[in-house]
């Protein structure tokens, strides 16, 4: 047990310097949601039950617009497809634990947690023993500031002026999100097919216009990943 709690802790410490940037995501997503249209309590249950950032401010226009449900839980599901490569990622580590455990894991991972794990995973700086301590500890203390700063974005923003257009703040956020990630080929075919096809798909009803985006986007990707691997750059046949 003591040896499980210093993984534990080394994990928290771990998680430090990636915590201002989930507090931000945090603070903007909880003001996003109640500037959007979501009710107080209910944006404090959805920040507490689902806990997914990207899939909340994506199913909340389609829960203010009336959507029904069927396409409200797609696009979760679709938004969140990215946890089942991540998922597939971490199951070496964890394959030998108890599935209630790797279960509540998984619930707690987030891209934050994920890309530190695996970080130093390459660089071989995870505990020799008890690296599911070690994942509980980063992914604990990623939870808490991620609370903390939604619960404070959705208590506040019933403070903010409406004129102040904060509505916008999920949106940007988002755009900051993916900005980053599209640093390969793939990635960036699929955002542009996904832009184009919501943009096309617009008029559809029950904001259907960006369920057809987020499939098509999908499939763009995965066509453009396997082109790629099979027209390597030249130079790099033998690798």
């Amino acid at each position: 047990m003591t040896e499980r709690r210093a993984a534990f802790r080394q994990g928290q410490r771990a998680i430090l310097h990636s915590l201002p940037g989930s507090a931000a995501w945090g603070l903007i997503s909880g003001v996003a949601m109640v500037k959007g249209g979501l009710a107080v309590p209910w944006a404090i249950m959805m920040s507490l039950l689902v806990y997914a950032g990207s899939a909340q401010l994506a199913a909340l226009p389609l829960i203010v617009a009336g959507a029904p449900l069927w396409v409200i839980v797609a696009t979760g599901l679709i938004t969140n497809l990215r946890f089942v490569i991540y998922s597939a990622a971490l199951r070496p580590y964890f394959a030998h634990l108890p599935t209630r455990q790797r279960a509540a894991l998984g619930f707690f991972m987030t891209d934050f947690t994920f890309t530190l794990f695996m970080r130093r995973a390459q660089e071989g700086q995870l505990p020799k023993q008890h690296r599911d301590a070690w994942f509980a500890g980063v992914c604990t203390n990623n939870w808490m500031t991620w609370q903390v700063s939604a619960l404070t974005g959705i208590i506040g923003a019933s403070y903010v002026p409406t004129d102040w257009g904060l509505e916008f703040t999920g949106t940007l956020a988002l755009v900051a999100l993916v900005g980053p990630s599209l640093n390969a080929r793939p990635a960036f075919a699929g955002a542009a097919v996904a832009a184009i096809v919501a943009l096309i798909a617009h008029p559809l009803p029950f904001k259907l216009g960006l369920f057809c985006g987020a499939i098509a986007g999908i499939a763009a990707a995965t066509l453009a990943d396997l082109w790629q691997q099979r027209s390597p750059p030249p130079g790099m046949e033998s690798a």
